[in-house]
Formats: C-alpha cells, sequence, structure tokens
C-alpha cells in the first residue's frame, strides 16, 4: 500500500472538506391535515400519504 511521503496540513485537509456539509431537511405540506411533513413519507398526525389513509391512528383523549 502506497504511503504518503510527508504529512498532510491542516490548511490542505480543511480545504478538502469544506464541502462536507449538512442539507436541510426538504419539508412539505400534509394534503390532508396541513402540518409539515418530511417529503416521500407517511404524515405523523394524521396517517395520511399522498391523500390516501396509509397508518390508521389511535385516538388519545
Amino acid at each position: 500500500m502506497a504511503h504518503p511521503k510527508r504529512k498532510t496540513s491542516k490548511t490542505r485537509r480543511d480545504k478538502r472538506r469544506t464541502h462536507y456539509t449538512a442539507t436541510p431537511v426538504a419539508l412539505g405540506v400534509c394534503s390532508n391535515c396541513g402540518s409539515a411533513v418530511k417529503l416521500h413519507t407517511v404524515c405523523g398526525e394524521c396517517g395520511y400519504y399522498r391523500g390516501k389513509l396509509a397508518v390508521e391512528k389511535e385516538i388519545t383523549a
């Protein structure tokens, strides 16, 4: 295996890592209840996905 001949400096290492950033989560609006929902997932509030009931939610009162 190849071994480096010189130590990589902190500046060079950090310049390479400048693009390692977290991307914000894409949020949409639930078509049934209007709450904010992560895209392509079932709504946690009402259990609907793309206008159809996907998960039956229990009513707790």
